[in-house]
């Protein structure tokens, strides 16, 4: 018989060549894919990140000292309004802390800028402009429920990135201005909030339009009790009917011992009891030494023998 040599690629050794080199850059190519290449969130942060003696600072950390300052550009001018405005006491209140609190802190924000040699703005932005003219045009009761919900809404943003940068920023400076703009914008939250104008449902609908969807979806809600069909149903019950209750117990019945055959003498009995008109008519003629023994022929008897 004449032998088959297989040789090439197709061959015994080929294939298995193949499978291991398939397997090999299968283990490989994760560890490529998830490794800092350039365009990476760390890659730009390196990018964006410049050294100073306080620290790292990031691009965050440069926008949120710029946030700071825009807000005190706006804010400390929408305060004093705010006490001359102003139809209740709450919203004096928010107003005076509004100054109080932006003025601390926009002296901070410089500090810190001219340390880090960083440039401040120094008119608000468009957005801004927008809310002071709001609050410019309205009146009365209309200007406590803009002010309160404006100025509220706002808050609410920078909080957000307070705390992010707290969390996440490595340079002293930055981390000791988030420390102080955490207590002033939690203290501004508040004064409005105790204002009693803020409308929660319009915060809320803003939150959920603006924001970043959330990580994990709520489940449906169930009831406590759910409805279950049972699978067969019972004939019901008939009622069990009320039965009178026993008589009471009269008084005991007097048995005739004579008919019994247990006492042979008479059964005395009441006088009413065994007499008729007819015999108390009688009865009238009898003489009263002999009534004791009327009925008695026997004790009679004896008397007269």
């Amino acid at each position: 018989m004449r032998s088959i040599n297989h040789t090439g690629l197709f061959s015994g050794t080929g294939l298995i060549i193949a499978g291991l080199t398939a397997t090999l850059v299968a283990l490989i190519f994760p560890i490529w894919s998830y490794a800092d290449r350039s365009g990476t969130g760390l890659d730009t942060l390196s990018a964006q990140t410049v050294s100073t003696k306080f620290g790292p600072l990031s691009a965050l950390d440069r926008e949120f000292v710029t946030k700071v300052r825009l807000a005190g550009l706006w804010e400390l001018p929408a305060g004093q309004q705010a006490q001359d405005k102003g139809t209740t006491q709450a919203v004096h209140t928010a107003g005076e802390h509004l100054v109080e609190g932006h003025t601390f802190l926009d002296a901070r924000v410089r500090n810190v800028a001219a340390r880090l040699g960083l440039e401040l703005p120094n008119q608000p932005n468009p957005q801004q402009r927008q809310w002071l003219a709001t609050l410019n045009s309205a009146q009365g009761e209309t200007y406590d429920r803009d002010f309160a919900n404006i100025l509220r809404q706002a808050h609410g943003k920078v909080f957000s990135v307070v705390a992010q940068v707290r969390a996440g920023t490595r340079n002293s400076l930055v981390r000791d201005l988030a420390d102080d703009a955490n207590t002033t914008v939690l203290d501004h939250i508040k004064v409005l909030e105790a204002t009693g104008l803020v409308d929660f449902d319009a915060l809320a609908r803003d939150a959920a339009t603006s924001g970043p969807p959330p990580l994990t979806s709520s489940p449906p809600r169930r009831d406590r009790r759910p409805h279950r069909t049972p699978r067969f149903r019972s004939p019901p019950r008939r009622p069990t009917p009320c039965r009178p209750p026993p008589p009471a117990p009269g008084p005991p019945k007097r048995t005739d011992q004579r008919r019994n055959g247990t006492n042979p003498l008479p059964v005395q009995r009441p006088h009413d009891a065994r007499t008729t008109p007819a015999r108390r008519q009688t009865e009238r003629h009898i003489p009263t030494t002999l009534r004791p023994y009327r009925g008695n022929p026997v004790a009679l008897g004896h008397l007269f023998a």
